[in-house]
């Protein structure tokens, strides 16, 4: 009951206009913090009223730590409320005068050195100062600030420990922007350790909690890059139970960011059913119109069989909606969707192929260069190499020309008309995964 009288205080001093110099008067430091937490709280949980609240608190809490002597930190409650400040983001010059007019020794004065390491960006020096400190046998409003901090500190060295030290901060902090933070996090490092079954859990808890989150774009980027990655892991339908929790406008943004990021990485299974949810929409809520859901269907199946619904489709899409970078894969395709449909190139005569190889006509497959690929043309023979080795067989010249681009050799003879075409076919996607490999994911 005084924690929440001294909230509403906090609170009600504000919607009033009070000046500064009277809440701070009337409030203790923790009772400042704890309110700032309470509105963060709200915050993550899709309060975006809160917003202005939480600026006005910010400065409140700033000015009356600044103006703290060392008898009000001689109430531990102070003191956490100073440490948890400085690892929800606070001013590090502020946290930093103040713990330099205390007398710390041992674990405090580890926590303080991890925290004033941790706000002025030197991550060694923090998990070294807070490697001894155990989250969980601490109060725990700084117990589980102090799990956030260490967990996403290791997130890239020890992926393990740092998803168990979220966890400890979720337990110590449930319902709050503390269990958030964790969230987000270990979702994250879950994809980088290849654990589906974490992902997808982390994941549907996000969605189900904090989805309106100010930082729930931090969530998309990390959920979409995940699913990317564990498409092998994740089946289609697990997908769709987690983005069903989602509103339809949500769902439809994340399925077309994972048919893009498919469709660029070359998984067209998952791009061709990102796209068709994004493009099916829900509660009647069609998308067909949207271009960027026909972009993206359309580049998982421009070298399929339907490839002239497929140039109709690319017909009919606005450019103008489109971003620089989706206006540049529409040209693209575009241009290997006529590819695909043009008639195969005419046989050429034997005799051309047997021409001396100073008359060998340049390669016309339009492909762009290969930085650091070799000539396919054969070096110069010397004075002393075999007669035969001059000419090359047309088999043998296909060979040579497959290995050099990375491609299994096939036994085609380009002077017949179906094994030019099959030619053709190879190289268009060829150029298809060059336009792809190029494009900003």
């Amino acid at each position: 009951m005084i924690r929440l009288a001294a909230i509403g205080l906090a609170i009600g001093l504000l919607a009033a206009g009070a000046p500064v110099a009277r809440a701070q008067e009337a409030l203790q430091p923790y009772q400042f913090v704890r309110s700032l937490q309470l509105i963060q709280d709200r915050i993550a949980a899709g309060d975006q009223a809160a917003m202005p609240m939480q600026a006005k608190l910010l400065e409140l809490v700033d000015a009356r730590l600044r103006d703290a002597g060392a008898d009000d930190f001689k109430d531990a409650r102070n003191f956490r409320a100073l440490l948890v400040y400085g690892m929800s983001g606070g001013n590090p010059v502020t946290v930093q005068a103040a713990i330099s007019r205390l007398k710390l020794d041992g674990q405090d004065l580890a926590i303080a050195k991890g925290v004033i390491n941790y706000l002025n960006g030197r991550p060694a020096g923090a998990i070294a100062a807070l490697d001894p400190v155990d989250p969980m046998q601490l109060p725990a409003d700084l117990g589980a600030f102090v799990a956030l901090v260490k967990g996403s500190l290791l997130a890239t060295d020890e992926p393990a420990k740092a998803l168990v030290l979220l966890d400890d901060a979720r337990l110590l902090s449930p319902g709050t922007l503390v269990e958030e933070a964790a969230l987000r996090r270990s979702i994250g490092i879950a994809a980088v350790q290849a654990d589906a079954g974490r992902f997808a859990l982390a994941s549907t808890q996000y969605v189900a909690r904090y989805l309106y989150s100010p930082y729930a774009s931090q969530f998309a980027d990390a959920f979409v890059s995940g699913v990317v990655a564990l498409h092998m892991a994740i089946s289609l339908d697990k997908l769709a139970d987690i983005t069903a929790m989602m509103d339809p406008e949500r769902e439809k943004v994340i399925y077309l960011r994972i048919a893009r990021r498919a469709a660029i990485d070359g998984l067209t299974d998952l791009s061709a059913f990102a796209s068709a949810r994004a493009e099916k929409g829900r509660n009647g809520m069609h998308n067909q119109d949207d271009p960027r859901a026909l972009l993206y269907a359309s580049l998982s199946t421009v070298t399929s069989d339907a490839v002239d619904d497929v140039r109709a489709r690319l017909g009919a899409i606005d450019r103008d909606k489109l971003s620089e970078g989706d206006r540049a894969l529409l040209d693209a395709v575009r241009t290997i969707a006529g590819e695909v449909v043009a008639p195969p190139p005419a046989p050429r005569p034997v005799a051309a192929v047997a021409a001396p190889e100073a008359d060998l006509p340049a390669d016309d497959s339009g492909l762009p260069p290969v930085e650091g690929a070799i000539s396919e043309r054969p070096a110069t023979q010397t004075a002393a190499s075999p007669e035969p080795a001059r000419q090359a067989e047309p088999a043998a010249l296909v060979r040579s020309a497959a290995r050099q681009s990375n491609q299994p050799a096939p036994d085609l003879n380009p002077s017949d008309p179906t094994d030019a075409a099959m030619i053709k076919a190879r190289r268009q996607l060829d150029l298809i995964d060059q336009m792809l490999g190029a494009a900003p994911k």
